[in-house]
């Protein structure tokens, strides 16, 4: 998928605001509402996660590797005219481990679109002070029809939890809850199909 192509109009869409503002109220509800020193958001695309938990967070880095996304986020957050997040443009020269003393690492949806979850994990891990949260967002296992309009899309049709906090706890992060908080609505072959979206949280080890 061409997230560059797609940036400029990735705000219509009003579900992602929605969704956006349900996954920030479950890190607070789960956090217990705690005060963040250093957060990150990967896979931030325009921020809209970010925004929603700047009174949580002292600063955030939203760290995505599409030019595109960082593009309009820059220009989003001088519009809104915040100063406590800074855009950081994931490449092979300017990896998230060059990163680092974070206390919160958040990502919604964007975990299928990463051939490489353990190496994520496992950066996750290095970039986490001892005791800081991750927080996960994204499909339970579906048919692969929710990215029937992307016909190149190649990731992951969606994952299973338990699999996953497996991966997480290889990796130094120990989970520690997970539950279903949203459900995305698309027509598909003329049917609303529901894919529901879970939350995984993890404490780093």
């Amino acid at each position: 998928m061409n997230f560059d192509e797609k940036a400029r109009n990735w705000d219509k869409d009003p579900d992602r605001a929605a969704r956006a503002a349900a996954f920030a109220a479950e890190i607070e509800r789960i956090s217990g509402n705690r005060q963040f020193s250093k957060a990150l958001e990967f896979g931030s695309g325009t921020g809209n996660v970010s925004i929603q938990l700047q009174d949580c967070c002292n600063s955030i880095t939203l760290a995505d590797n599409s030019e595109g996304m960082i593009r309009v986020m820059k220009e989003k957050l001088a519009d809104l005219k915040i100063s406590a997040m800074n855009p950081f443009l994931i490449t092979e020269s300017n990896p998230l481990t060059g990163l680092g003393g974070f206390d919160l690492v958040f990502t919604l949806l964007t975990l299928h679109h990463v051939y490489d979850i353990d190496k994520v994990f496992s950066e996750f891990h290095k970039i986490l002070k001892k005791d800081g949260l991750v927080f996960i967002g994204d499909l339970i296992t579906e048919d692969g029809s929710f990215h029937f309009r992307d016909p190149e899309f190649d990731g992951h049709k969606g994952f299973e939890v338990s699999e996953l906090g497996k991966l997480l706890k290889k990796n130094g992060i120990e989970p520690v809850s997970d539950s279903i908080f949203y459900t995305i609505k698309r027509e598909h072959e003329s049917k609303i199909k529901d894919y529901p979206l879970f939350i995984l949280a993890g404490r780093n080890l």
